[in-house]
């Protein structure tokens, strides 16, 4: 497999690169994580099996969106692909070090700097990709309530009720859920689409993220998940405000941003995030 590998990142960069030390890496719940180097080289490879090429391919069109953007640190894409058995994904390596303040108030200027960036009139992508090892469509929609009602809350309600979990009619949910944000139709912006703690990290002063599941939607959802699992600091939400601030009403949707995430808990892992996804369908829409 490990050569398998070094050859197609040696096809990809036209290097000799030969894999002298390999490390495995913790803290990924779905993929194996390695640290791969040679001759003055280092990748980030995650590796998983070969069913799940798809779900590196689309990580590695988010990268490359966000790569695109000009504004936001993202590892470098070297090339994803099949061995045997496994399918990996090879991206630049960082060199992590702890967070700083500074570093929290970067993250917070290179995601403004993203979400200013209004190049796209719909919601959507032109891809379909994953939200952990969730399906997440994307399917190009002009108006936001809709697009968030139906792809986001109403399509993971019905991932659930196919493995037996209902939490009330869908399509009365749905709707409830397309009526509180009638009104709102915020410009379309890239998002990083998985923004926790988890997917943020530091080299000095400088933030980049990974992990994306990308589409054009409310930047409010970023900022949401945010707070979400390891809230961030209080420095990054201040220094965010002052490069792009936050509609007042921001603090009346962000439970309802969040039901999405804590819904797709529910499908992935169940247990307290079924009971935590009733609870907040029963105090957003009851």
């Amino acid at each position: 497999m490990w050569q398998a590998i070094a050859e197609h990142i040696n096809s990809e960069l036209d290097i000799g690169f030969q894999i002298e030390q390999k490390s495995q890496l913790t803290g990924g719940s779905i993929n194996l994580a390695w640290h791969i180097s040679g001759q003055g080289q280092h990748f980030f490879v995650k590796i998983n099996q070969r069913e799940q090429l798809e779900q590196f391919e689309t990580e590695a069109l988010s990268l490359q969106a966000l790569q695109q953007s000009h504004s936001i640190r993202v590892p470098k894409l070297i090339c994803s692909g099949q061995t045997i058995d496994k399918a990996f994904l090879v991206l630049e390596y960082l060199p992590l070090s702890g967070e700083t303040t500074n570093g929290w108030r970067d993250l917070a200027r290179q995601l403004a700097q993203l979400h200013k960036q209004h190049d796209q009139a719909m919601y959507g992508f032109d891809w379909d990709n994953m939200l952990g090892s969730t399906p997440q469509p994307n399917k190009w929609q002009a108006n936001w309530s809709s697009f968030f009602s139906e792809q986001r809350l109403g399509w993971l309600l019905q991932l659930l009720l196919e493995q037996g979990f209902g939490f009330g009619n869908i399509d009365q949910l749905v709707e409830q859920c397309r009526q509180r944000l009638h009104h709102h139709q915020p410009a379309p912006s890239l998002l990083h689409g998985d923004l926790w703690r988890g997917n943020v990290g530091f080299t000095g002063d400088t933030a980049a993220v990974f992990d994306p599941a990308c589409y054009f939607g409310d930047r409010e959802t970023d900022l949401a998940y945010s707070t979400l699992f390891g809230r961030f600091p209080d420095d990054f939400y201040h220094s965010y405000q002052q490069h792009y601030p936050l509609d007042e009403a921001y603090n009346d949707r962000k439970d309802l941003y969040n039901l999405y995430h804590i819904l797709n808990h529910a499908y992935l892992f169940r247990g307290a995030y079924l009971v935590q996804a009733q609870e907040m369908i029963k105090q957003l829409f009851h």
